[in-house]
């Protein structure tokens, strides 16, 4: 049955933070990173995560599989027609994790979020879209204002029913809902009109595997030229949403192995480099994923090794070809994330089989780094390991200060704890990639200004102040801003990294202080409307992340 409704530390999170490394032998280091246990349990499993410019993470499962592990406060319940199980639910199947003190609040989610998508608005508000039954047509909004809000849901806010679907900010401030379960078309929040309808998109169907599928959770970026880049089962074409029509079609990924769900691998945009208000180029990486047939293979209790290659393609080029890597690891459900100065993090998911209740087998314990800009070759680096499986609906997430947040996995129908090779996991962790090693403290920067929550302007110039103890080299120093996403089954929505453009670092007060001019991005194609975190990075250290929104 649930525990309690609400789970807070007295202490601050630093005190808890040193007696906790001394109870705890999961936490582990080197120079390949380190993991800390946050909370052996957050009560729900952690099927989709999304950080708030509060520094706050909604987090939830799904509402059809009875009870929780969390009490809903004050003796809430719902009734749920739809619930295998439990038709009155007193527990919660959402929650909002407050970074700053490691705390947990359980909130009341009314229909069934299960395997659905979202993104942030540019007010900071959670736009969640989807799921399965009652709630399939349901848009949710978690407002980010105050530390008391609860979900707001909007009835048959979608003109059609979204379940494995992918979401996208565009540059003037909707989002894109695009495809999910026999659902080849897409479709807009908010709409231009109440009687708008869903676009056909014909991609989706010629994507799609008979009775596998591997099409759902597309990997969608947006260019920066303002179309999408739509990657789907083995291939992608560049989309102009307003005029519903496709622009390029890409060559094949080599191989042709699938790479979406539920043969699931994973995709970035790489960095995007600002110099004198022009991205010189466009970049995609997809890694991991199970080979052609590992699906059906895996029903039938064959599981196949999950692929070890990775492509990287150049969208902006006239002429675009895949090129092709190598990963240390095989790896399918892996999560990959940008990281504040450019790296991506692999992590998460297993070594054999697919997507899928029990599909999976193996756990990757291992993250991977990538340095994108090494030379082939030399771009993968294998961190320290996790000691706890994540598996099947596993997340993962950046937050401010540099960290990794990561949950979930549950690979099965129900929360199933015991007899199983890998129970349901209700724990909270965090990886701290190298760069936050006690080691590199001093070369590490402090931003002093501007403050966190500044605006700025399209093409502004503004004056980033910040202190580094360690002697500074003024060419090493950059400025990123990266895009909060939305992370569920191994793809992180809007996910968005931008390198600034930036004058000379020179040294303005006293010791160990310096200033750099940066420009703003140059229009919404290449950063929508919203909120960034902003970093300092020197000598691939970053600083602290402040929150800066373009408007």
């Amino acid at each position: 049955m649930a525990s309690a409704s609400f789970i807070i530390l007295s202490a601050s999170f630093a005190y808890y933070l040193f007696f906790a490394t001394i109870l705890y032998p999961t936490v582990v280091g080197a120079l390949g990173g380190s993991w800390f246990l946050l909370h052996p349990t957050i009560g729900i499993t952690a099927m989709h995560m999304q950080l708030l410019p509060s520094d706050r993470v909604i987090v939830f499962d799904r509402t059809d599989f009875g009870a929780s592990n969390i009490s809903l406060p004050d003796g809430k319940c719902r009734e749920d027609q739809y619930d295998y199980i439990l038709k009155n639910d007193c527990t919660a199947h959402s929650i909002e994790y407050d970074v700053a003190s490691n705390s947990i609040r359980p909130l009341m989610v009314l229909t069934d979020v299960w395997c659905s998508s979202g993104a942030l608005m540019p007010d900071g508000s959670l736009i969640q879209t989807g799921g399965f039954n009652d709630g399939d047509h349901v848009i949710r909004v978690f407002n980010n204002s105050c530390s008391s809000c609860e979900w707001e849901e909007i009835k048959s806010g979608l003109f059609r029913r979204r379940w494995y679907a992918t979401n996208h900010i565009l540059p003037d401030g909707r989002q894109i809902v695009i495809g999910g379960r026999r659902q080849y078309n897409y479709e807009f929040f908010p709409k231009a009109m109440a009687s708008e309808k869903a676009y056909s998109l014909p991609f989706l169907v010629q994507t799609n595997d008979a009775n596998i599928e591997n099409n759902l959770y597309p990997f969608v970026f947006l260019n920066t030229d303002g179309h999408l880049f739509v990657f789907a089962n083995n291939r992608a074409i560049l989309f102009d949403y307003s005029r519903n029509q496709v622009l390029k079609t890409y060559p094949e990924i080599p191989g042709g192995d699938p790479r979406n769900y539920p043969s699931t691998g994973s995709a970035v945009l790489l960095p995007l480099c600002i110099v004198n208000a022009t991205v010189a180029s466009a970049e995609i990486l997809i890694c991991g994923g199970a080979p052609k047939g590992a699906f059906m293979n895996a029903v039938n209790g064959k599981f196949d090794g999950a692929l070890n290659s990775c492509g990287r393609i150049k969208i902006s080029d006239s002429d675009p070809k895949w090129a092709m890597e190598t990963m240390p690891l095989g790896r399918v459900m892996g999560d990959m994330l940008l990281l504040p100065n450019g790296d991506v993090l692999i992590i998460n998911g297993g070594s054999n089989g697919t997507a899928g209740w029990e599909y999976g087998r193996n756990p990757v314990f291992s993250p991977v780094i990538y340095r994108h800009y090494n030379p082939i070759n030399s771009r993968f680096e294998v961190q320290n390991p996790s000691t706890i499986p994540r598996m099947y609906h596993s997340t993962a997430i950046l937050l401010r200060d540099g960290r990794i947040l990561v949950g979930g996995s549950n690979p099965h129908t129900f929360y199933n704890f015991t007899n199983v090779l890998y129970p349901t996991e209700l724990s909270l962790e965090a990886f701290s990639p190298s760069y936050l090693n006690q080691g590199s403290s001093g070369s590490r920067p402090k931003i002093i200004s501007p403050v966190t929550q500044t605006r700025i302007q399209y093409r502004q110039l503004i004056n980033v102040r910040f202190t580094v103890q360690n002697k500074v080299d003024p060419n090493m120093i950059s400025v990123t801003l990266v895009a909060p996403s939305f992370n569920t089954h191994s793809f992180s929505m809007n996910q968005r990294l931008l390198v600034l453009d930036v004058g000379k670092t020179t040294k303005v007060v006293g010791n160990w202080t310096y200033e750099v001019n940066m420009t703003a991005p140059p229009s919404g194609n290449i950063a929508p409307a919203g909120y960034y975190l902003l970093f300092v990075v020197n000598h691939d250290i970053p600083s602290e992340g402040i929150w800066v929104v373009i408007q």
